[in-house]
Formats: C-alpha cells, structure tokens, sequence
C-alpha cells in the first residue's frame, strides 16, 4: 500500500467554486483508477490543506500521476489555485486502525473529511497526540 500525501498552500484570492468545481472531478477521476482506494482531507489553522490519498501500487500512482485531465487540471491548480504544494509518496510499513465503535459511531473530534464530500471551511487539523490506533497486530 501506497500514500500519496499533498500538502497544499492555497493562493490569496482562490476561487474556491472553481476550485471546489476542479476538486470535485479528480476525485471523481480517480475513483476509477484501478488501485485507488481512498482519499481524505485534511485542513490546517493556517489554511493548508493536506489530501491523503491510498493506493495499492506504484502503477496505480503512475497511471493517476499521467491521467491526461489529471495532467491538464495539475496545470491549472500551479496558474490559478496554489501558492505552492509538495507530494510525499510513501510506501506503508505497518498500518494500524482503530474505532470507538464498528457498527458506524466515530469519534468526533479527530479533525478528519471524506475527500469526495465538501470539506468545510472551518475544518481544523487533527490534534497533536490524537489516538492513531492500537492494534498491534498490524496488517
């Protein structure tokens, strides 16, 4: 398994309905890459962003990296939606989860969104020192 972490700084001024509209579509886009398996955001106090996205292969993240409207909206976010952005990509050693409850009751206050949902505004980042998880048998 493979993370895909970028960390975005967002341009004063942003559009944020069109950006929100570009946003919209690569989720979309990349729900329908073979190897894709999820997406979450992240947003920062200081107005950064940071989307985890989890990919089962390399090739995935290639096949993804060179989707041509990927490539063309890529272009558009450095001309009209970013400061500036970094990528990390980082191959998962361990993983380990964690739930309050399974049958669907998540803890409240760890900051997290569903990427394929609006992420609100006022979202803020999870803690310094929340729980990330106590199964150790790791999988």
């Amino acid at each position: 398994m493979f993370d895909v972490l970028f960390h975005i700084r967002p341009r004063p001024g942003l559009d944020s309905d069109a950006y929100e509209a570009a946003f919209v579509q690569m989720v979309e886009l990349v729900s329908q890459i073979p190897g894709f398996v999820s997406i979450e955001g992240f947003a920062g106090e200081d107005g950064s962003e940071l989307a985890v996205a989890r990919f089962e292969t390399e090739e995935a993240i290639r096949i993804w990296r060179n989707q041509p409207e990927h490539v063309q909206t890529r272009e558009r976010g450095r001309r009209d939606f970013f400061a500036a952005y970094d990528i990390t990509i980082a191959e998962e050693k361990h993983h380990y989860d964690w739930s309050l409850d399974r049958d669907g009751v998540q803890p409240s206050a760890s900051g997290r969104q569903r990427l394929a949902e609006p992420a609100p505004s006022n979202l803020s980042a999870v803690p310094q020192g929340a729980p990330t998880g106590a199964d150790a048998s790791g999988s």
